[in-house]
């Protein structure tokens, strides 16, 4: 991550939020008629119809187009790994990135069969975030300049963000981060993670504890939540949802961290997920309940638990076969199909 991005504060970006376009109403509004022109009985294409209308929607245009997908990885470290919260050390995060870069990891596989662009984002890989259990996980300046560094992840012509994330004990931060925000007991948020054992689920829960009763202004402002007790990644997250939503790019969120990253905005305004689509429900028990809290139902239940953009990347031929069936079927009048009985 370069340290050279421009200044940026809460302010600035509180003042972007209240400020998101809206939804096309007009191309949704055509999406939506055509769909009833189709060949086949009205919502018998289930999810599909609701995804097609949705892409012309925050796209802009009907029909929407999907040509050129991009998978978004974050990858950041946390402080409070050192807590044993995880059943990986921290230098993981490092050799999985390579491990990205080489073309090894599930994510390249998968977006090589969406022919989707991977870009994988380093965040300060060496320099971890601070330990939350004892402080602030960052300062304002370096969680608002993260932000403005993910924004850049959103480049003219990409027509779908699918958006992940890499980093050991980030599911620790995603729960700290939703006990502050939505409220509960730590356990309700915090499962095991990359496959920790009792001791290690019991040290995670105090960690996501003592996160949050260290950082008490965390439960009254939801970048205070993502500035205390989230990670980098979460940061450039957030900010790479609020480009997609000005540049009318739809966005897909991968599981429990990332969409804990995407619950900050939703709590600074209700609409402002609006454009994002939930790629997948983790077994990370925390998503279930989080995706609840925000109104989001996810496309794909696999039982998936990997992150790295995963979900998100399987989702995108989700995505493509409800653009291409709107926008390839034929009309009853096209086809000469009698509506009637």
């Amino acid at each position: 991550m370069s340290n050279q991005q421009p200044a940026v504060t809460f302010e600035e970006i509180r003042a972007l939020v209240r400020n998101l376009p809206g939804p096309d109403l007009e191309a949704g509004t055509a999406a939506l008629q055509r769909e009833r022109q189709l060949t086949k009985p009205a919502g018998s294409l289930g999810r599909l119809e609701e995804i097609a209308q949705w892409m012309a929607t925050w796209q802009g245009q009907h029909p929407a187009e999907l040509r050129r997908p991009r998978v978004a990885v974050f990858a950041g470290n946390h402080g409070v790994a050192a807590r044993g919260v995880s059943a990986f050390p921290a230098e993981v995060t490092v050799q999985m990135v390579a491990n990205f870069q080489n073309g090894g990891a599930a994510v390249n596989q998968l977006c090589e069969v969406a022919d989707a662009d991977l870009r994988v984002y380093e965040l300060d890989l060496e320099n971890p975030t601070a330990d939350f259990t004892q402080g602030p996980a960052m300062g304002e300046e370096e969680c608002c300049r993260t932000m403005a560094y993910g924004m850049m992840a959103v480049e003219m012509g990409v027509q779908l963000l699918a958006l992940g994330e890499m980093g050991i004990a980030n599911s620790t931060s995603a729960a700290a981060m939703c006990l502050a925000l939505f409220g509960g007991e730590a356990a309700d948020w915090t499962g095991r993670g990359t496959g920790i054992d009792d001791a290690g689920l019991a040290r995670k829960i105090a960690a996501v504890e003592a996160g949050v009763a260290a950082n008490p202004q965390a439960k009254d402002d939801p970048f205070e939540a993502l500035r205390c007790l989230g990670g980098y990644e979460f940061a450039a997250i957030a900010g790479a949802i609020l480009a997609a939503r000005v540049a009318r790019v739809p966005v897909l969120l991968d599981g429990f961290a990332c969409t804990a990253a995407a619950a900050v905005l939703y709590k600074a305004d209700r609409r402002a997920l609006d454009h994002c689509m939930v790629a997948h429900r983790s077994v990370e028990p925390g998503h279930t309940r989080l995706m609840q809290a925000i109104g989001k139902e996810p496309l794909l239940d696999l039982g998936m638990r990997l992150g790295e953009g995963s979900g998100a990347a399987l989702a995108i031929n989700i995505v493509k076969s409800a653009v291409a069936c709107h926008a390839g079927m034929a009309t009853f009048a096209d086809a000469g199909v009698s509506t009637q009985g």
